[in-house]
Order: structure tokens, then C-alpha cells, then sequence
């Protein structure tokens, strides 16, 4: 059947088709970063984050696929046809899965190493004699402390970025504080500029009645003189 290009599910798996090329590229990396530096964690956080991404999108894929048949005309051999399709991108994501270790996308070993079950120590004890057991208990002993070891560098790694954190924060404090006072210091200057301004405003209004009233009795006595002139002359 021929496909149109406006197909929004073959759009879908093309894409989630992509991501898994992608991680299976990761993972192939994985062999060139060391086993328990801070490189090598990032990078299995960066494949179990996409695989997570995967199987969220496979879960999309399938339920449009139920629902397909309703909303577009598609034949009962292309439906199965896609349905193979998900099904492998689906056991290929679960390989990828299990290739790091994972369970559900999951893996608690990269941060404490292997777990060591009781059933499994027992298996390694059978047979043993005590010198032997004694042995085993040593080893067993610094497979723990190794664990404890990486623990402890997850933790101090996690110690470092809560500090950068705190130093980040506590300068962000003190400039708010500094700003606040910068606002405050700008704050009383305007309300002294406007003080000053008031009583700028009424010495003006107390200069300018001054002067009209000077003005006027100016006037007054110039227009008693001119009137005595005249009497005096007429």
C-alpha cells in the first residue's frame, strides 16, 4: 500500500526509529569511556535518559496504531505489517536495555556495583573450607568497599554541585541586598530633591507677591505725582 507523506504514525516511528540508531550508536561508545569516572556516569545517564525517551514514544506508537484503523483508511496487511515493525523497534530497545544492565530502563549497579545476594555467597561458600571462607569473606569485604568507593565519589561529586549551588545563591543574596540598598539610598535622595523643590515652589510664590505688591505702590505714587503736576500746572 502506498503510503502518503502526510502519515502521521510512519512519521512517528521514523523518528523513533532515529533515536534508537542513536542510542545503539551510544552504547557502542560506551567502551571508550572508563568504567567509573564522572564521564562515564554522564554518559550512561545520557543512554538510560533516551531509552526512557524510547520506550515512552513506543507506548505513543502503539496506542495510535489501535486507534488507527478508525481514523484512516489502511488495509489489514499494512496494519499487521506495522504492528512487526513496532514489535521489532520494541525488542530492539529491550536488548539495549539489557545490554546496560537495566531493568524497566533502570540500573541501580553503575552506582553501587553489583549486588551480592545471600544466595549467591552461599553458592560461592559450598565446598569451601574455612581457610577458603575466610578468603571469600575478605574478598566479598573489598567488592563492598569498592561499592562504598563509588558511592563515595557519586557523593562528593553531588557535595561539589551543592556548594557551586550555595556559592551561586549567596551571590545572587548579596546583590539583591545591594540592590535594595541602591533603591533605598535613591529612594531619600528623591525625597529630599523633592523637598527641596516644595519650598523652592513657595519662595518663588512669596518673591512674586513681594514684587506686585512693590510694583503696585510704585504705580500709586507715580500716579499721585502725575496728578499733582497737573493740578499744579492747570
Amino acid at each position: 500500500m502506498a503510503l502518503s507523506s502526510g502519515d502521521s504514525w510512519m512519521k512517528e516511528y521514523n523518528e523513533a526509529a532515529k533515536l534508537a540508531d542513536d542510542i545503539s550508536a551510544l552504547i557502542s561508545e560506551k567502551a571508550s569511556v572508563s568504567g567509573s569516572g564522572p564521564d562515564s556516569q554522564r554518559h550512561f545517564s545520557s543512554v538510560r535518559r533516551k531509552i526512557t525517551i524510547l520506550g515512552t514514544r513506543l507506548d505513543s506508537l502503539e496506542s495510535l496504531l489501535a486507534k488507527l484503523p478508525s481514523k484512516q483508511h489502511i488495509t489489514e496487511k499494512e496494519l499487521n505489517r506495522r504492528k512487526d515493525m513496532l514489535a521489532n523497534l520494541r525488542s530492539k530497545a529491550s536488548q539495549m536495555g539489557s545490554t546496560l544492565n537495566m531493568s524497566n530502563f533502570g540500573n541501580r549497579d553503575s552506582l553501587l556495583g553489583p549486588e551480592i545476594k545471600p544466595v549467591d555467597a552461599m553458592s560461592r561458600a559450598a565446598g569451601l573450607d574455612n581457610q577458603g571462607i575466610v578468603s571469600l569473606q575478605r574478598q566479598i569485604m573489598r567488592e563492598q568497599d569498592e561499592g562504598l568507593d563509588k558511592l563515595e565519589e557519586t557523593v562528593t561529586s553531588t557535595k561539589h554541585v551543592a556548594l557551586a549551588v550555595n556559592e551561586e545563591l549567596d551571590l545572587h543574596s548579596r546583590l539583591i541586598d545591594s540592590l535594595d540598598y541602591q533603591v533605598d539610598v535613591t529612594g531619600s535622595r528623591l525625597q529630599r530633591v523633592t523637598r527641596n523643590l516644595a519650598m523652592m515652589s513657595k519662595r518663588m510664590k512669596g518673591s512674586c507677591s513681594c514684587m506686585c505688591i512693590v510694583l503696585t505702590t510704585a504705580g500709586i505714587v507715580i500716579l499721585i505725582l502725575v496728578i499733582i503736576v497737573l493740578i499744579k500746572y492747570l
